[in-house]
């Protein structure tokens, strides 16, 4: 397979494992709506928050979409990896200049995409799937980039959008019309997109001529374009019943379903001759009771999804007309239409880049339509942007608006809520401790997913030291925050004797390994191999520690 290489990329290819776990606080003044919605605004580094997120959802997320930096060398975006590494600093002490030609902007894109991308891929579900926004600029390149980090077999499509509903008249060459979003799933065999609700301009062309008690029905050509050569049994005569004649195909088509299939169609009253009887070739009575939704198309017309200046007018009217609020944001028609293909009523969704908070917009807006339960992740690093245009804009829609600042056109509130969270300390100083600001919760969804490698279960009682099972391990937290750093028994943050019989049971029909990270341990080797239980010490046995 082809592979991408670029200035920088040795250094970035498994930088996403370098970075620290930290930890997540919400800011309640900030937040909005139910704060038990599920949904997240995180401000800060989308490659910090990733990171943080990943042992709470991991394998979690059915449906990632992000709209990154296009990368056309006339926007000042800010996303760059300070990566310690005398290549990618020769690099960074270059200028990335707006010239097409001056290719270390690439190489500084590529390298702040990579990293992100492959934290990306581990949120995804295994029936998940990623949609990215994307121009020419960088297609190409990312074509590749996702090919090497998600496979190129599970490449699903190049989707276009029709982002302009006029012609740029000042262009010099083209008229750059559309956008792309490129798909990808985890496991290309495991994703099922959804069908499209059908439209009353599509039911339309459906009628009842004949008042067929099966309802609305639309006649579909009975004959096909191949030939009796490459389709022999589609080759006979029909007899339409009325005029008596023996009917052929034409010289250059054959009928779509061979002879047995049309003799039942004829039973069925599924085969109509026109509203005289009379038509020259036959008909097949396709009913909307069982052509069920529509099949998504790779080509997204701005009638149907909407383009960029619509996208600017629903912003200005959200925020009441002040001018520039976001230079360019997506509407969240288009967004919806993307949740409507990729996610179901109950699913996660995710976008760290979250610029003006389109998405969590378009999830709230999907919601409000069906009923749905959809929840949001969204990551906006910019520390004006998240609070004054991300969190106000999910504000304004969950709580109703003015619109263009009109009181006599109200947007009625689309409800749910979000958490606005911002990044915290690491989990682990900068001599391979615990932090001081680390607490039982924090650790304890830190060590499970190092030890499982999947998210920590919803606990019911947090004060537990079993955090859950997952496959054959259970996996168990002895951590006194106060303590740290001591292995004191008095604390409980030793495994004795007394404190393993004390522990609590793993489910019925477990019969895996037990876990146990404490700070100190005074049982035998022999008595924890009969007990079938590993220990492992805090903290120098935690993976991803210093």
């Amino acid at each position: 397979m082809p592979v991408l290489d670029w200035i920088g990329k040795k250094a970035v290819v498994n930088h996403h494992r370098e970075v620290p776990y930290r930890l997540v606080h919400c800011d309640g003044e900030l937040s909005a709506g139910d704060p038990d919605a599920g949904n997240l605004l995180v401000q800060g580094d989308n490659l910090g928050a990733l990171k943080a997120l990943l042992p709470y959802y991991a394998g979690k997320v059915k449906c990632i979409y992000i709209d990154p930096p296009y990368n056309t060398g006339n926007e000042g975006w800010v996303y760059n990896d300070n990566v310690n590494s005398p290549e990618i600093k020769a690099w960074l002490e270059k200028t990335v200049g707006k010239e097409g030609e001056d290719l270390s902007r690439h190489d500084k894109w590529l390298c702040m995409m990579y990293p992100r991308l492959r934290l990306l891929r581990e949120f995804l579900r295994e029936d998940g799937a990623i949609f990215v926004s994307i121009d020419d600029d960088e297609n190409h390149r990312l074509r590749v980039l996702l090919d090497e980090i998600f496979g190129s077999q599970n490449f699903i499509a190049s989707l276009i959008w029709q982002k302009k509903y006029a012609p740029a008249g000042d262009a010099k060459y083209f008229s750059d019309d559309h956008d792309y979003v490129l798909v990808y799933g985890k496991h290309k065999s495991r994703w099922v997109p959804n069908k499209l609700a059908r439209t009353e301009e599509q039911n339309a062309r459906y009628s009842n001529p004949d008042n067929d008690p099966r309802g609305p029905w639309k006649a579909d050509n009975y004959a096909s374009n191949k030939n009796n050569t490459e389709r022999p049994n589609g080759w006979y005569p029909v007899l339409n019943p009325n005029s008596g004649e023996e009917v052929w195909p034409s010289s250059t088509a054959v009928w779509r379903y061979p002879k047995s299939t049309f003799d039942n169609h004829v039973a069925e009253n599924r085969i109509w001759w026109g509203v005289t009887g009379n038509n020259r070739v036959p008909a097949f009575k396709r009913f909307l009771s069982e052509v069920g939704g529509i099949v998504p198309r790779t080509v997204m017309l701005h009638g149907d999804v909407g383009h960029t200046q619509f996208a600017k007018r629903q912003i200005l009217e959200i925020f009441h007309g002040q001018d520039e609020i976001f230079a360019t944001p997506k509407p969240s028609t288009l967004i919806q239409r993307l949740l409507e293909i990729g996610s179901n009523p109950d699913d996660l969704i995710l976008d760290s880049f979250a610029g003006s908070g389109t998405t969590g917009h378009a999830v709230l807006d999907l919601n409000k339509q069906d009923g749905g339960n959809r929840k949001f992740i969204l990551v906006e690093m910019d520390q004006k942007i998240a609070p004054d245009v991300t969190a106000e804009r999910l504000k304004r829609v969950i709580h109703g608006y003015d619109k263009g600042g009109d009181p006599d056109k109200p947007v009625e509130g689309l409800g749910g809520g979000f958490r606005y969270c911002r990044l915290g300390v690491p989990l682990f100083n900068e001599f391979g401790d615990i932090d001081a600001e680390v607490n039982f919760p924090d650790l304890a969804a830190h060590v499970f997913f190092a030890e499982t490698g999947a998210p920590i279960p919803q606990k019911a009682n947090t004060n537990s030291p079993f955090l859950g099972t997952h496959q054959d391990k259970a996996v168990y937290l002895l951590f006194s925050q106060a303590m740290q750093g001591f292995a004191r028994e008095a604390d409980g943050n030793v495994l004795t004797p007394q404190v393993l019989a004390d522990l609590p049971a793993p489910p019925e029909g477990f019969d895996g390994k037990r876990i146990v990270y404490a700070e100190g341990c005074t049982v035998s080797e022999d008595t924890l191999k009969e007990a079938n239980i590993s220990f492992k010490q805090i903290p120098y046995q935690i993976e991803g520690g210093a």
